[in-house]
């Protein structure tokens, strides 16, 4: 037995990635899949469509018959409502979705009995790492920020010795040390900047000092749960603030990573700090896309604030778009395996890992907080 596989084409403006690329897609055709990929749907990640032929692919121009013949749909982002709407009821559909703010979508994805594995719903646990799509996209988007910012600098961030005297390295402050933010410590550090990082969890500063940067101790411990930060009280919050104001002032770069899907990014940096910046510093604010880390940060726009250049990226991995498809598909052909076996798709849905990344199946939203969102109870009668 086989089970089809239909390969979106991106459509939204700033998105260059694809969901599965030519040398994956081969490996899951060893899982009895046969695939199909919308024709274009890797060029503007550098994969022509010659190269998903030669790798077993076929080629469909009409992106509603490749919808409506699959068995498992694979998107990058949300698709669009009528791709929901041309699938048959039972099929799977894998891409990050972001219910809270795709209503309209996970209530038709209900109602046509799709089964939805939201690949931002991943469990941050030990076992789901080759899963989890979060950690690797962000591992690219850490690594670019300090380029962009780097961009919209008017000095290196090495030290540099010239035959008329010696040019400082820069400092950068990297304010968040998930995933991206490290990378985008040991990517500055790599460059030959002084790097700080910060976050409210210390157990970060052994991961800080391993690339190379200074960790910035406020004093306040917000570890949460789920690998997340807690909300400060307000004296932490003051305590906190007082400390950073320092740093912030002598940085020439700042990147912040601050975000926890579904929500908006929280404060980081307010005006008063930026006002109180180098003239000609920078700040990468990778929260934009959820209402920015820093006052005044505008998603896709590039502002001036006081002194302060403030750039706000809505979409960096796709600035990587190669190697990001290809840490994307691999999280998917991984996912995959633990569901697809000898061309029959069987869901264990008392697994943890596919129990936690399940957003609908069979007719309901399984997620409860998603549910209990979207699927408010009726009012008791009096």
């Amino acid at each position: 037995m086989t089970v089809t596989i239909a390969i979106l084409k991106e459509t939204q403006p700033d998105e260059k990635r694809v969901a599965m690329i030519p040398a994956v897609a081969q490996r899951l055709a060893h899982l009895g899949a046969t695939l199909a990929v919308e024709q274009g749907a890797g060029q503007a990640a550098t994969y022509p469509d010659a190269t998903y032929t030669q790798a077993g692919v076929s080629l469909v121009a009409d992106r509603t018959s490749l919808v409506a013949q699959a068995d498992i749909v694979l998107a990058v982002q949300p698709p669009p409502l009528e791709v929901v709407q041309a699938m048959k009821p039972g099929s799977l559909l894998v891409s990050f979705l972001y219910a809270t703010s795709q209503p309209d979508l996970v209530r038709a994805l209900r109602d046509q009995r799709v089964t939805t594995f939201a690949m931002e719903m991943i469990p941050r646990i030990s076992r789901a790492q080759a899963m989890d799509a979060l950690s690797s996209q962000a591992a690219l988007a850490g690594y670019y920020a300090p380029l962009l910012g780097c961009v919209h600098m008017q000095k290196i961030l090495p030290m540099m010795t010239t035959a008329v005297g010696s040019l400082r390295a820069a400092h950068v402050l990297v304010m968040g040390l998930g995933v991206a933010g490290l990378q985008a410590l040991a990517t500055a550090h790599r460059l030959g900047a002084i790097c700080e990082g910060y976050d409210v969890r210390p157990e970060t500063r052994e991961e800080a000092a391993s690339v190379g940067a200074k960790f910035v101790d406020t004093g306040v411990d917000a570890r949460g749960a789920g690998g997340y930060a807690r909300e400060l009280t307000a004296e932490e919050k003051a305590k906190v603030r007082t400390v950073l104001s320092q740093h912030i002032a002598q940085a020439d770069m700042i990147i912040t990573t601050a975000s926890v899907p579904g929500r908006r990014a929280p404060r980081l940096i307010d005006a008063q700090q930026l006002a109180g910046m180098k003239e000609g510093s920078v700040v990468v604010d990778m929260g934009a896309p959820n209402g920015g880390n820093c006052e005044g940060t505008k998603a896709g726009e590039i502002v001036r604030v006081g002194p302060v250049t403030l750039v706000g990226p809505t979409n960096l991995p796709s600035c990587l778009a190669a190697q990001a498809s290809e840490l994307y598909a691999k999280n998917i052909l991984n996912l995959l395996q633990q569901v697809l076996h000898d061309g029959v798709l069987k869901p264990d849905f008392t697994d943890d890992v596919i129990a936690g990344t399940t957003l609908t199946h069979d007719g309901t939203i399984t997620n409860p907080a998603i549910r209990q969102a979207l699927e408010p109870a009726p009012a008791e009668k009096a």
